[in-house]
């Protein structure tokens, strides 16, 4: 007796089952791809440039002009700042202090000397007073002992002589006068002579250099008071009163020099101004210091200049108090910030615009834009001028464009945040640069004519004004200020619009993006893949037409880009122009060129137009949008009707080849976005509905819920994001239109040949 079979355990049965992978399985298994890495490296290279150039390891500044702070602020740290007056008045100070320089000429004075030596030497040797030089003996007289006193008479004069010449006489006594004569001349020679400072001397009063002009190497600092003839007189006074054989001589000698001492010292300008410019050089800057808790700047008054530099003053002394482990650890917070906004935009991205991820020169694009952004909004961030808005609003502007209104805001806000963090800009700050990003990207939806972007940019202009006033009352700023602020942005948002306006073929180019603008130009029917195709197929042309109308009424009932879907179809079919006979819409009345080949050959003829549509349309420079609806119209779909020819022959001979079902398929990619979705559905159904005996309204919709049905169970519409609620959407489209191409005429009663009506 056979044993009963026996049931598996439920938990065996439940384990056996292979269930799909989950949400994060799938996403860890997309990680392990060499080509994911390469992406993740460049964005983590994004993010340490973002990190580098709003220069994350330090804190921004807090403060700038015109803020009215609530409280006191403190100095954190002690720090010192340069005190412009004290530093001024040194230098003054120092140029005070520097010694002038005086060019002496010491001839003057050894002239001097050496005519007082002569005379003395000629007053010893004459042999009475009438044989002297009357001249020399009138230098060498006594001044009367006083006022009115008469002159002496002649005898006196004699025995004055003979007392002065037997002075002069004696042994050595002239030899001694010379060398006194010597010694007292010594210091003049040295430092020069001056009756007085000269009116230009703004310099030491009580030092001067001295450089001898016979001496080019001497250069001595002495005291002013040494070179005045008053100072000088009266030390030879005493010098020969001291060292001379007689008071008597040297009262003579004395009277003969002291009108005679010549002013041997004069004034360089030039040298004195090199003097007076290095000693100030040499002042060093002059600081005060504020110890930790001064008062940098009082609360609820606005912040001047001289505020500012106090706080940038203890700024910079805090950054530079601060150890390299708190900029390491900023540095890495930054980043993560950066990195968590990345992947914000990035989740966002892959919902809305997956071939932004998946497409590699798609992401360089979007990740360089990102890192230009955010260093134009650096530098030009200036919180009077507010230009920092010109790039985001180019960022808003150029992603609307390229990757959506939803796209644009994410990035937008991301943006908004990375600057505000870097540059530290307040709540208040990013709300007005987000404003007017956010109004540019929210009203440019399509880009139909060449007034668009100025439209937007006045959009803009009007957000960013009222954003600004009503900032500027919760700022507490005054009217005129908030006005200003108002006017500036909205001038700013006109001149971005501006330059997006010239940008924009740029943009088209680099983002690999077409505009509603570009696409009118593309579907132009003279465009002359498209007049060849009219000259080659025009049965296709015809049908590329009749598509085109079905999947532009489709793709807009779903919410997507019509004119896109539009243009794509006028181009889907173009490699059929090189085989136009092996295509049912360009035969003509029995003559079928398949009967003549195997079900495997017609494939890969009728295969081979999607290949062929390709390289036609990169040789004719065609965008690649409208190539993904070549390559993707099919799909992987199946040429049915010559695999069930195929499978027919083996049925009836069982020694033919196997029927490979891969072998009767488009080789693909299945269709990567909605609008080659609609493309799909659209062109089957209306190559189906030709054959239709009576299209009547059920049998065309009966028609088209088959064709889309089996185009979603064979999982063509798995990689595009269309929804079985947009699925049948579509249908519906396509039947009211198909039914309105075959709808029902009026059979009007037939008439006599004579009247000439023909039926």
């Amino acid at each position: 007796m056979a044993q009963p079979t026996q049931k598996r355990p439920r938990k065996h049965r439940v384990a056996a089952l292979e269930l799909p992978p989950g949400k994060w399985r799938a996403m860890g298994s997309e990680l392990r791809r060499g080509s994911v890495v390469v992406r993740l490296s460049l964005v983590v290279l994004t993010l340490l440039g973002l990190a580098a150039i709003t220069r994350a390891w330090r804190p921004p500044a807090e403060f700038h002009a015109g803020q009215t702070p609530l409280r006191n602020l403190t100095a954190r740290v002690e720090f010192k700042q340069p005190d412009d007056k004290a530093t001024d008045e040194a230098r003054d100070l120092a140029r005070r202090l520097a010694t002038a320089v005086y060019e002496h000429d010491p001839a003057r004075v050894t002239q001097l000397k050496a005519r007082v030596v002569n005379e003395l030497s000629e007053l010893a040797s004459a042999e009475s007073l009438d044989t002297v030089d009357p001249e020399i003996w009138a230098s060498y007289a006594l001044p009367p002992p006083a006022e009115g006193t008469p002159a002496p008479t002649p005898e006196q004069e004699q025995e004055q002589f003979a007392k002065l010449r037997t002075v002069l006489s004696e042994a050595g006594q002239l030899d001694a006068a010379q060398a006194t004569l010597g010694e007292a001349f010594a210091p003049l020679e040295r430092h020069g002579l001056m009756v007085r400072l000269p009116p230009e001397h703004e310099a030491n009063q009580k030092q001067i250099q001295v450089r001898r002009v016979d001496s080019p190497g001497f250069d001595a600092t002495v005291e002013i008071s040494e070179t005045l003839v008053e100072n000088a007189t009266r030390q030879l006074q005493r010098t020969f009163e001291q060292k001379l054989p007689s008071l008597d001589l040297a009262a003579r000698v004395f009277n003969r020099i002291r009108t005679a001492l010549p002013e041997t010292l004069k004034l360089d300008p030039i040298a004195t101004r090199a003097e007076q410019d290095r000693a100030e050089a040499e002042v060093v800057t002059q600081y005060k210091v504020f110890p930790v808790g001064s008062v940098l700047a009082t609360g609820s008054k606005m912040l001047d200049e001289a505020s500012l530099k106090l706080l940038d003053a203890e700024r910079s002394a805090w950054l530079h108090a601060r150890s390299s482990w708190e900029s390491v650890l900023r540095f890495v917070a930054a980043t993560a910030l950066y990195g968590a906004l990345f992947v914000v935009v990035a989740f966002v991205l892959r919902r809305h615009d997956r071939g932004v991820l998946s497409r590699l020169p798609r992401l360089v694009t979007l990740l360089a834009t990102v890192l230009l952004t955010v260093a134009a909004m650096t530098l030009a961030n200036s919180r009077e001028w507010r230009a920092e808005a010109i790039p985001l609003l180019l960022l808003a502007m150029t992603a609307a464009v390229a990757y959506g209104r939803i796209n644009a805001l994410v990035m937008s806000a991301a943006t908004t945040l990375i600057a505000s963090v870097g540059l530290g800009l307040g709540t208040y700050d990013a709300v007005l640069l987000l404003g007017p990003a956010s109004a540019a990207a929210i009203a440019l939806d399509s880009v139909r004519t060449r007034s668009k972007l100025l439209i937007v940019g006045f959009v803009a202009a009007g957000v960013a004004a009222a954003l600004a006033l009503c900032v500027g009352q919760l700022a507490g700023l005054s009217l005129l200020d908030a006005t200003q602020t108002a006017v500036r942005l909205a001038l700013w948002s006109v001149i971005a619009a501006s330059l997006m306006t010239c940008l924009l073929p740029l943009v088209e180019r680099v983002f690999d993006v077409q505009t509603d603008l570009s696409l009118l130009e593309l579907g132009d029917p003279a465009h002359p893949l498209l007049q060849e195709l009219v000259r080659r197929a025009p049965g296709t042309y015809n049908h590329s037409i009749t598509v085109a109308s079905l999947a532009e009424a489709a793709t807009e009932s779903i919410g997507g880009r019509a004119l896109l879907t539009r243009v794509g179809a006028y181009f889907h079919d173009i490699g059929k122009m090189l085989k136009p006979q092996y295509f049912v819409e360009n035969q003509s009345r029995g003559d079928n060129r398949h009967q003549s080949l195997a079900p495997a050959m017609s494939t890969l003829v009728i295969i081979a137009h999607v290949k062929d549509g390709v390289d036609l349309a990169r040789q004719h420079h065609l965008p690649e949008r409208i190539i993904d609806f070549i390559q993707q119209h099919h799909g992987t779909t199946l040429v049915e009707y010559f695999y069930r020819q195929a499978s027919s022959r083996k049925e009836a001979d069982e020694n033919a080849a196997a029927v490979d079902e891969s072998a009767f398929r488009y080789p693909g990619p299945r269709p990567q976005t909605k609008e080659a979705a609609v493309l799909m559905i659209a062109d089957a159904v209306e190559s189906a509905s030709r054959v239709l005996v009576e299209p009547t309204p059920a049998r065309i919709e009966s028609l088209v819920e088959e064709l889309a049905h089996k185009r979603l169970v064979d999982g063509q519409f798995d990689e595009c994001g269309l929804t079985l609620q947009e699925v049948s959407r579509v249908c519906d489209s396509l039947v009211k239109s198909l039914t309105a191409v075959y709808h029902g005429r009026v059979k009007y009663p037939e008439q006599e040949p004579s009247k000439g009506v023909s039926a």
